[in-house]
Parts: structure tokens; C-alpha cells; sequence
């Protein structure tokens, strides 16, 4: 079992960025692909940016490509999301997630492990 822990999260002004982090323990994540999700009071945690575990092309929610992205050092055991040019829009409790092996989905359904979540609130 993996085991994830956020950090990075805070306040930040609209055009800022600011970098969060996934440490995992437990497991490699070297054999498990990787994603971050977000959620807002009263909506669905939608995903963000995907790394699958083959290293093959991530995915980005329309919305954040060009902005964010996402990458991991597997020497550290973790995963990162930059997030540039942000928006009060991306305001959200950020949320890391893994499974074991290559996840082609972008349900949270298809990840079976979480963090505890990381808020993220930009003002303009």
C-alpha cells in the first residue's frame, strides 16, 4: 500500500504559481502512475494532469494546459504540479492520487490511493 502526503498548497495572487508536492512512502512510484485532482464545495473532484507509470504523454484538464505541470523524481518518491499563471478559478482542494501500473482512466474511481488534500486558493 502507498501511502500520500500533499504539501505546497496556500494563498497566492492571480498570475502567480506555486509548486505542490506528492511524497509517497510504502511503494515505488516508479510502478504506479500518478494524478492530481481538485475539488470545490458542491462539485465533482475533476482531474487535473495525469503521469502514468510507463512515462507516456501525460493528460491536462483543457483548462490548465500551457499553465500546470506535472513530473516526478522517482529518486525522491514523489510528484510535483507547477502551477503558473494562476487564476481564481483553480481555487480547489488539490488532491494527489496513485495506482498500481499503467491507468489509462481519469475517474477518481481509478485511483485507489489519496492524500489528505492540499487547499490552493488564489485571489484576484
Amino acid at each position: 500500500q502507498v501511502h500520500l502526503v500533499e504539501s505546497g498548497g496556500g494563498l497566492v495572487q492571480a498570475g502567480g504559481s506555486l509548486r505542490l508536492s506528492c511524497a509517497a512512502s510504502g511503494r515505488t512510484l516508479s510502478s504506479y502512475s500518478v494524478a492530481w485532482f481538485r475539488q470545490t464545495p458542491g462539485k465533482e473532484r475533476e482531474i487535473v494532469a495525469t503521469s502514468r507509470q510507463s512515462g507516456r504523454s501525460a493528460y491536462y484538464l483543457d483548462s490548465v494546459k500551457g499553465r500546470f505541470t506535472i513530473s516526478r523524481d522517482n529518486a525522491k518518491n514523489t510528484v510535483y504540479l507547477q502551477m503558473n499563471s494562476l487564476k481564481p478559478e483553480d481555487t480547489a482542494v488539490y488532491y494527489c492520487a496513485a495506482n498500481w501500473g499503467e491507468v489509462l482512466g481519469t475517474s477518481p474511481h481509478t485511483y485507489a490511493y489519496w492524500g489528505q488534500g492540499t487547499q490552493v486558493t488564489v485571489s484576484s
